[in-house]
């Protein structure tokens, strides 16, 4: 039998949804492979992270993540130009990777950009080290269109990739 695909749904994210997200800070590998910070207190981090979901930054718009009534990471949208923005997305605690949440997560956020927002270009960035992360941007569609600065994924030196797709050229 054929395991299903994951059907993610985006909502704005809430200052309850932060409290969900500081948990996922007391996952060590999450920590490293997001460039979270460890060591944070919880109510620190929580706090942090409700300012970010219900007082955001102009160019950032969170949606939550939720598959089968769980919250299993965020969709981050940002920018200010008018036909073109960054797509972000993370999936969390680390035990939720390899089951298609990201790949989900991140063509609801394609989705959001151009069908609700009426953006005509997506870009992204991955670094070259997070295998996982470049296969979810390439099985979107997206096109690599350059290289990007220096960056380490989990103690390794690498270096971003990135990333577009126009809303035409989409399948």
């Amino acid at each position: 039998m054929t395991p299903t695909k994951p059907v993610v749904e985006l909502r704005t994210a809430t200052a309850a949804d932060a409290e969900t997200y500081a948990l996922w800070g007391t996952d060590e590998l999450f920590c490293r492979a997001a460039e979270w910070t460890l060591g944070i207190p919880l109510a620190d981090r929580a706090a942090s992270l409700r300012g970010l979901n219900t007082a955001p930054p102009v160019d950032l718009l969170r949606l939550s993540a939720w598959c089968d009534g769980v919250l299993v990471g965020y969709v981050d949208i940002q920018g200010t130009e008018p036909t073109r923005r960054e797509l972000g997305y993370l999936i969390g605690p680390s035990t939720s990777w390899g089951r298609g949440l990201g790949l989900a997560a991140a063509r609801a956020g394609v989705h959001f950009a151009f069908d609700r927002m009426g953006l005509g270009t997506v870009w992204a960035e991955a670094l070259d080290a997070n295998a996982a992360s470049v296969k979810i941007l390439q099985r979107l569609g997206m096109t690599e269109t350059g290289r990007g600065a220096a960056s380490t994924y989990l103690g390794r030196a690498t270096h971003y990739r990135q990333f577009s797709l126009d809303r035409w050229s989409r399948t």
